[in-house]
């Protein structure tokens, strides 16, 4: 029988899911930061602007909207001595069959990503 994917394993699926959409809107990659506990997890440069990116796997409609649980006070302060904008990037992921199912290794998946979302 498979198994769930782990909380780190889903956070990587999104940030594969975010970069690629990053790569192919032009963003330069600056800094990659996997670790689910560190923000942001990507620093990226497009037109000459700095942006850092907050990605979370989540597991609701709602939650695609804006980030829970993240302290945003450090995020901010660093942005603003980096002339940062900050932009949240959720990725709601399930089972291919069911997303309100968890993903199970081997087996397909869906996903739902909106883009990102303007913090500062």
């Amino acid at each position: 029988m498979n198994q769930e994917l782990t909380v780190q394993e889903s956070h990587y699926l999104a940030m594969n899911i975010v970069g690629e959409a990053l790569e192919k809107d032009g963003y330069e990659f600056l800094a990659i930061n996997s670790n689910l506990k560190k923000n942001p997890q990507f620093v990226t440069l497009k037109n000459k602007e700095t942006f850092f990116i907050l990605v979370r796997s989540v597991f609701s409609a709602d939650d695609l909207k804006q980030p829970q649980n993240i302290n945003m006070e450090p995020i901010l302060t660093h942005a603003k001595k980096n002339n940062a904008k900050v932009f949240y990037a959720g990725v709601w992921l399930g089972h291919s069959l069911d997303i309100n199912k968890p993903i199970l290794k081997e087996e397909d998946y869906s996903f739902v990503y909106n883009g990102l979302k303007e913090i500062i």
